[in-house]
């Protein structure tokens, strides 16, 4: 399982490596039970945290996850199991300093 994980890791950050603005995504991996957050923003000279949070179809907030992106990086990721999880749309929002970035997911 952590080979996989590991590989897929490293090929979604090399296929978001070239963005240039920040952005947030969410990919659920059936066989894995897993769903995997990431945020990807400009690289900065500084270290800054981030907060996460999930929040569920009730419109609830799930999770809240504060994260320090190390200076020179530019991405950051959560990893929820999907297992036990309320079906329906949830939401997946990232605060970075003052702006705030979404993605939405269904869990079916």
């Amino acid at each position: 399982m952590n080979k996989v994980l590991c590989a897929f890791l490293l090929a979604v950050s090399f296929s978001f490596a070239a963005q240039d603005s920040n952005t947030a995504d969410c990919l659920i991996i059936e066989e894995e039970n897993s769903i995997i957050c990431k945020y990807s923003s400009r690289r900065k000279s500084y270290e800054r945290s981030v907060k996460m949070f999930w929040i569920n179809p009730k419109e609830e907030l799930s999770r809240e996850k504060e994260v320090l992106i190390p200076a020179g990086h530019g991405s950051v990721y959560d990893f929820r199991y999907k297992e036990g999880r309320i079906k329906g749309l949830w939401t997946f929002k990232v605060m970075d300093q003052n702006e705030e970035f979404l993605t939405t997911f269904e869990i079916k």
